[in-house]
């Protein structure tokens, strides 16, 4: 097994350090799945430079000509879909048809912003005086120091990478150590498409160093994160007070509202979807089912049902697979065991799954509890694991003060045929997005994305033009002739 480099310069590069570190196999994690630089922070600063090296001229680079090169990356990843997929499953533990889905939507966004930018330009406006021309016009904000998630290791790096390098800002990207294979993919397709030196580098090893000297050095312009809370907040501390331009996607507690005018079946299909595909680890993710009390009984059994007919196992032949790390593993059987303690029902699930073919994995029953109070841990804080809260409410004003009543503001929905209720809800919710008859998960790449509350910094979206806003600022031309 060929151990991966480091991108940075336009050469693939070993760590100064000479240390590598391995990653598993979630399913089986006696398995090494790849191996990788453990990169510090003379590895970093050196990207950083690279990058700062390479920006006049490819803020100078017309846009059409950028955009060939993220259309020729987006080919490459097309033509290595399938090994891509393989390694996404096998180092995070998506099933295949999940990890399929998120590279097919990494491929989609080269593509969609390699058009793009086409179109950055700017505007021009009827000037005061005579023999005037007045206009605006977008330039790239700088060297963009980007910070992703293993959770979506190949969908979140591409809706960072393309706009930045579509809007002409090069990069410098530290991914998460758990699952970085298909984020060096990328670059391997960015090399392969001719992206010129230092445009584009990847650094892999630990966020306390290698993340931290990408977001702190001089040159660094502009931070995106996306990641927990926690580590969010200090890193926008960290960048505002730098003056740098920074945005922050953080973690979220997203509800689905289920009204008494809703099909119960299809409530608990659109609920079960949103909580325990992708193993119940995505920031959209249902966490809390709040329902009207007139459907709450037979709603909870449909959707203890659709739990219970989940198969759970290694992601290339199951419906769900395991958690990413035994960390995380631990952190949602602590939470069901909170739950219980909390007085929560356990209606399904709560058990770690071991031996036959789950093996050594770090697998989970999908999990439902009823008798949820909006006031517990398990309805307030993160999980990130395949675990629902059932919450029951009298009427709709109670259910949408219960699901603003949280921290987190990312994703909601509600399942109704009452379309003045929905209507209502989409306006009145707390969250970045909203939807109606459908689940918390599932993004179109072509719209802004992004949290309320503690769920974002609030400053920029993601994806779509807002995408391109990040990785520019508006310069103003007075033209006096």
């Amino acid at each position: 097994m060929a151990t991966k480099r480091n991108y940075v310069g336009g050469e693939w590069v070993e760590a100064t350090a000479g240390e590598t570190y391995d990653t598993a196999n979630p399913a089986d994690p006696s398995e090494t799945v790849g191996t990788y630089q453990r990169s510090d922070r003379d590895d970093a600063a050196a990207a950083v430079e690279a990058a700062a090296a390479a920006r006049d001229d490819w803020a100078n680079t017309p846009g059409p000509e950028r955009g060939a090169v993220l259309r020729r990356t987006a080919q490459h990843l097309e033509e290595n879909q399938e090994e891509l997929t393989e390694l996404l499953t096998r180092e995070e533990g998506k099933t295949t048809a999940e990890a399929g889905g998120e590279v097919g939507r990494a491929i989609d966004i080269f593509y969609y912003y390699a058009e793009k930018a086409r179109e950055l330009g700017g505007s021009v406006k009827a000037a005061s005086s005579p023999n005037t021309n007045l206009y605006a016009i977008r330039v790239p904000v700088g060297v963009a120091a980007l910070i992703t998630p293993w959770n979506y290791p190949i969908a979140i790096p591409a809706w960072k990478i393309a706009p930045a390098l579509a809007a002409g800002c090069p990069i410098v990207h530290n991914p998460a150590t758990v699952a970085p294979g298909v984020a060096v993919g990328i670059y391997e397709a960015l090399d392969e498409a001719g992206v010129p030196d230092g445009v584009a580098n990847i650094v892999t090893g630990p966020g306390s160093t290698v993340g931290d000297e990408i977001i702190g050095h001089e040159a660094t312009d502009a931070v995106s994160f996306t990641g927990s809370g926690g580590v969010g907040e200090m890193i926008y501390e960290q960048a505002a007070t730098e003056g740098k331009r920074v945005q922050t996607e953080l973690g979220g507690k997203n509800p689905t509202v289920v009204s008494s005018s809703a099909d119960v079946e299809e409530a608990a299909e659109i609920v079960a979807a949103g909580a325990f595909g992708v193993t119940g680890q995505a920031c959209t993710a249902c966490s809390r089912a709040i329902v009207h009390t007139d459907v709450h009984d037979d709603f909870l059994e449909a959707v203890v049902a659709e739990a219970e007919a989940i198969e759970v196992g290694p992601g290339d032949e199951f419906d769900m697979g395991p958690q990413v790390t035994e960390s995380e593993l631990e952190s949602t059987l602590e939470y069901i065991e909170v739950a219980t303690n909390e007085g929560a029902t356990l209606e399904t699930g709560g058990e770690s799954l071991e031996g036959g073919h789950y093996g050594d994995g770090y697998f989970v029953e999908p999990t439902v509890f009823s008798g949820v109070e909006n006031d517990y841990r398990i309805a307030q804080e993160e999980v990130f694991g395949p675990v629902l809260s059932v919450i029951e409410v009298a009427d709709y004003e109670e259910a949408l003060a219960t699901a603003n009543d949280v921290d987190f503001g990312l994703s909601a929905s509600i399942v109704t045929n009452d379309h003045t209720e929905a209507e209502r809800f989409v306006n009145e919710v707390e969250s970045g997005v909203a939807k109606i008859n459908a689940k918390t998960t599932g993004l179109e790449l072509h719209v802004p994305f992004g949290g309320f509350k503690g769920s974002s910094s609030e400053t920029w979206r993601e994806q779509g033009d807002a995408g391109l806003d990040f990785y520019t600022i508006e310069k103003t031309i007075y033209d006096f002739y």
